[in-house]
């Protein structure tokens, strides 16, 4: 397998809704299903499959193939992935509240479930489609979502709650929900219910995912690390924390997810930039 991914930062007036475009290139030498984990992470996207079809499978035992561009949302349990034998992803990452502005509708109703973007995004999104599979290189790539993105996201100042949002993503493990409410400029339980909003989940799950996530990713990285040195690397209590938000967030507990990354065609999270 050769894989190759990009990162490119976007357009300075997108910079407060999205964090990164990130576009990765595999090729692989046989066309038959080999399903890779992926985690929940704390970070909402869409991603674009130009290429080759990808295939998901969930915790309820749902197989599908993925559409040409799925929105990721609030998403808290784990899916098992496998790609086509020519695999290209083009993934655009939003800050904390970035993909709330861009569709305009409570997060809590894309809890846990991709989406077609065509269905929210309408035959822009199909437009955006066709041009990446003309497109020849990442660079190509990156500029025709990024067209798209300058067309509906309009620059406004951040909210309160937004800074919030990015404080609590930024700084894991040592900002408190209370602290993020005070930053907000709101009490506890108004924050709670904007988070909920905004980002589909209470902040008190946020920080979990957040916290997992670099667990997780950490373990894909540098397979050899100890869970006892991930967890106090990722600011976790004792192990029995680890175990409890990996078997809510994987379904499994992290030796077995251990594992299934030692024995994946492919790890999908440790390119990833949160």
């Amino acid at each position: 397998m050769n894989m190759r991914p990009s990162f490119y930062t976007p357009h300075p007036a997108l910079r407060n809704y999205i964090s990164h475009v990130m576009i990765v290139e595999a090729k692989f030498n046989q066309s038959t299903l080999q399903f890779s984990p992926f985690p929940p992470t704390p970070q909402h996207a869409i991603n674009f499959y130009p290429r080759d079809a990808v295939t998901a499978h969930d915790s309820k035992n749902y197989t599908q193939t993925l559409p040409e561009s799925v929105i990721i949302g609030p998403q808290v349990t784990r899916v098992n992935v496998a790609m086509g034998m020519h695999h290209v992803i083009v993934s655009v990452a939003f800050m904390p509240g970035g993909m709330h502005r861009l569709l305009k509708i409570p997060m809590h109703e894309l809890y846990d479930e991709p989406f077609d973007a065509s269905l929210l995004l309408g035959r822009e999104i199909a437009d955006v489609n066709e041009q990446l599979k003309e497109a020849q290189t990442p660079l190509e790539m990156k500029n025709v979502v990024e067209r798209f993105f300058m067309r509906k996201l309009t620059y406004s100042p951040l909210k309160p709650w937004e800074h919030a949002m990015k404080a609590q993503l930024q700084m894991p493990g040592k900002l408190t929900i209370e602290s993020a409410a005070s930053l907000a400029c709101l009490s506890l339980r108004q924050y709670e219910r904007r988070a909920k909003e905004v980002m589909g989940y209470s902040p008190k799950v946020f920080s979990r995912l957040i916290r997992f996530s670099k667990a997780y990713r950490l373990k894909e990285s540098q397979p050899l690390l100890s869970w006892t040195n991930i967890a106090h690397a990722c600011g976790y209590y004792d192990q029995m924390h680890l175990i409890k938000d990996f078997k809510e967030f994987a379904g499994a507990l992290p030796g077995y997810m251990a594992q299934q990354i030692n024995n994946a065609p492919s790890l999908l999270q440790e390119h990833l930039r949160i």
